[in-house]
């Protein structure tokens, strides 16, 4: 682990730094020997993170390396929904795992309608966001190791209704008493799945909050 917390392996790090470099020189460059070498410093950080993760090359240029403009994180907005003393979650069709409803934030969602929308498609219940929960740096945590630098808003949800449903890209949807909770999609102390009580909830960033009612 680097220093300041930073949970990502060394050879992600270098990689999407070099790939963040290379976006800034692509975004700003003129010069054509330039561009060149920039573009090689890309490709680099493709076969870094290719090798490493195991996956076509393809797959880590569309999802690592095929942004333009200055390099910025990734937004991966979640809620957290309570319905009673009972957490929602869902189960994605790539993973197995089970996690909170939502993901990337789209172009022109607020986060609360993020949260709401995502909610909807992936579990088929109506919520209403009531409350940011957590804002925090996916690389300071144990989630499982993504080409993408991401930071992850947990926002508190109000459950207004509905019935389960699952799509293409969630299998399984469920509310889960504390006892009954399956493990989630990263280490088991991080995100929401500490309790403390019954109507209040511990995050890693040392912050508690209450349910939403």
């Amino acid at each position: 682990m680097s220093a300041g917390g930073d949970r990502r392996p060394d050879w992600l790090r270098w990689a999407q730094r070099v790939q963040a470099i290379a976006q800034t020189g692509l975004t700003y460059a003129s010069d054509p020997f330039d561009r060149e070498r920039y573009e090689e410093l890309r490709e680099i950080a493709v076969s870094m993170a290719q090798g490493a993760l195991g996956v076509p090359p393809e797959e880590v240029r569309v999802a690592f390396a095929s942004g333009l403009g200055y390099p910025t994180p990734k937004v991966d907005v979640r809620a957290v929904v309570f319905r009673g003393e009972e957490l929602l979650l869902v189960r994605e069709r790539r993973s197995g795992r089970w996690t909170f409803p939502g993901g990337w934030a789209d172009v022109g969602d607020t986060p609360s309608l993020a949260a709401e929308r995502e909610t909807l498609e992936e579990s088929g219940y109506r919520v209403k966001a009531e409350k940011v929960l957590a804002l925090l740096d996916k690389s300071r945590h144990d989630h499982p190791v993504s080409p993408e630098y991401t930071y992850k808003v947990l926002i508190g949800c109000r459950f207004e209704g509905g019935e389960p449903a699952t799509s293409h890209e969630i299998d399984a949807v469920g509310f889960f008493a504390r006892e009954a909770r399956p493990d989630l999609d990263l280490a088991p102390d991080d995100d929401l799945s500490v309790l403390d009580g019954t109507d209040r909830i511990v995050l890693p960033v040392r912050l508690v909050v209450r349910e939403s009612s």
